[in-house]
């Protein structure tokens, strides 16, 4: 099974921007689908942001298109999540999560993902 560290989140002010990576160890990148999720306090887990196996398509959830970007480094077994202009209420923990089913479509249910990291904690101040 793939195993995954999320690094990048930190303090942040509003209209910051911040780069998340997560990091796959144990499998080839290339082999799974990506996707980012994030979970505030008392909130239940959101989807952020998918890339398929290539990184030729993503999807992005309707709250962050325009500001967020989501792309892959499958040499380095790397997926990144580009956050700009961020507001107080992207403030979450942030997960990247691996799906390595056979279908070429991302899917933004977080049930889809059986590989999770450890999340990161984004705190965005106004």
């Amino acid at each position: 099974q793939v195993q995954l560290v999320e690094s990048g989140g930190g303090l942040v002010q509003a209209g910051d921007s911040l780069r998340l990576s997560c990091a796959a160890s144990e499998r080839p990148l290339s082999m799974y689908k990506m996707g980012w999720f994030r979970q505030a306090p008392g909130k239940e887990r959101a989807f952020v942001a998918a890339i398929s196996r290539s990184g030729g398509s993503t999807t992005l959830a309707d709250s962050v298109k325009g500001r967020f970007t989501t792309s892959r480094d499958n040499a380095k077994n790397t997926v990144y999540l580009q956050m700009n202009s961020l507001k107080p209420e992207d403030t979450a923990v942030y997960y990247c999560a691996a799906d390595i089913s056979l279908s070429v479509t991302v899917s933004e249910n977080a049930y889809s993902y059986e590989s999770w990291g450890q999340g990161t904690q984004v705190t965005v101040s106004s």
